[in-house]
């Protein structure tokens, strides 16, 4: 039915799920799985959160959309909470990260008058046209050009590659401080120091994309967090809505102060629905310390990933590993009630929800170990 109703752009697992609840996922015949997806970094508060779900369904038997033609109260609360959360100033909201990403190139390009973007080697920051365009990999853009231009890649963690690429005519640097697409490769500090540094000698913008990384999921609120730099536009979407879609496009108030009526807009973007379960996922995140979880369940996940492989990386929850056939692993893990996600034929990422513990970790663990001593050359 698939092949007959839907555009072919998804390659699936064999399995198609049900439902959910917690840190788990049963497909339509009952089966159980142990989901270290979330839906790609999405469900950071778990399947079925019952207290999610009844803030949403309030909101849903209330109003669920007026357009951004009139004042809802959700969008400011929302807008409020992220403010004390991030330490941006203004915010745009819209329905995904990519659309963040293309509200944040509008923006930078409108409050420098310049026209260059400089991203990095690896880097994903979504597949419309202009998040496309500071999107690395060639395959992806390749079929869609002429894309946005000029844009120039800088080799990630290179600070005299950086230097060579940046110039007067730039107007933001895109930064995944950890590129989670890639695999889980997390920024230097002293290259995320040496783009400030440049900031102050060029005048461009500092974009720091966190889709992937914000809302506790590296062990911190963002990733920015471990870091110590404010960028001038951030983008959020992903964990933001516990599944509904929602993004945000966060700015300085000097980026703000560029922008006029028109520059942009989103006619479901900040709707009160999505708004409230943005709301209600910041709330949960903070009553139930999944920050902290975050923290120390992902510091023990590692520590236990380090006795099966030898290149263990990331920050909490947001893990990434080597291996060889990593489609193969995902695939016989998925077959053992595990649910893992390859980034790449030699990569394994691993984006669980915040509130996973010990156990279901060490039960990863043992089916992981299982998987590869089956599997003979996987490492």
């Amino acid at each position: 039915m698939e092949r007959q109703y839907l555009v072919p752009l998804y390659k699936r697992l064999n399995v198609v799920f049900e439902r959910g609840e917690g840190c788990y996922l049963y497909d339509v015949n009952g089966n159980k799985y142990l989901d270290l997806v979330a839906g790609i970094a999405v469900v950071a508060i778990g399947h079925s959160n019952r207290e999610f779900i009844d803030r949403v369904k309030n909101q849903l038997e209330k109003l669920v959309h007026t357009s951004n033609l009139y004042y809802t109260i959700p969008q400011i609360e929302l807008a409020k909470k992220l403010n004390e959360i991030t330490k941006m100033d203004k915010f745009f909201f819209c329905n995904s990260g990519t659309e963040a990403v293309e509200a944040s190139l509008k923006f930078a390009r409108k409050a420098t008058k310049k026209k260059k973007f400089v991203a990095f080697t690896n880097s994903f920051h979504g597949r419309t046209m202009g998040s496309l365009s500071v999107t690395y990999k060639e395959k992806f853009r390749k079929p869609f050009e002429p894309l946005i231009q000029p844009v120039e890649f800088a080799e990630f963690n290179n600070i005299e590659d950086l230097e060579k690429k940046v110039d007067e005519n730039t107007a933001a640097v895109i930064l995944e401080l950890i590129q989670g697409e890639a695999g889980v490769y997390p920024a230097d500090k002293e290259f995320v120091k040496a783009i400030f540094e440049l900031k102050d000698k060029y005048g461009f913008l500092v974009v720091f994309d966190e889709v992937q990384t914000g809302f506790g999921r590296t062990g911190k609120w963002f990733a920015k967090d471990h870091y110590g730099f404010q960028p001038d536009i951030m983008t959020m979407a992903k964990a933001m809505g516990s599944g509904f879609p929602i993004g945000c496009t966060a700015v300085s108030n000097e980026v703000a102060e560029a922008l006029e009526h028109g520059d942009h807009a989103s006619t479901f973007g900040g709707n009160p629905l999505a708004c409230v379960a943005a709301i209600s996922t910041i709330e949960i995140i903070k009553k139930h310390k999944l920050i902290e979880n975050s923290a120390k369940m992902g510091e023990y996940f590692m520590k236990r990933l380090k006795e099966i492989f030898d290149d263990v990386r990331g920050k909490g929850l947001m893990i990434g590993f080597k291996v060889k056939n990593a489609q193969r692993i995902v695939e016989e893990c998925l077959k053992n009630g595990l649910i893992i996600n390859a980034t790449s034929e030699d990569n394994i990422r691993l984006v669980p929800p915040l509130i996973i513990g010990k156990d279901e970790i060490d039960f990863a663990i043992e089916v992981l170990s299982r998987v590869i001593s089956q599997s003979q050359g996987y490492l």
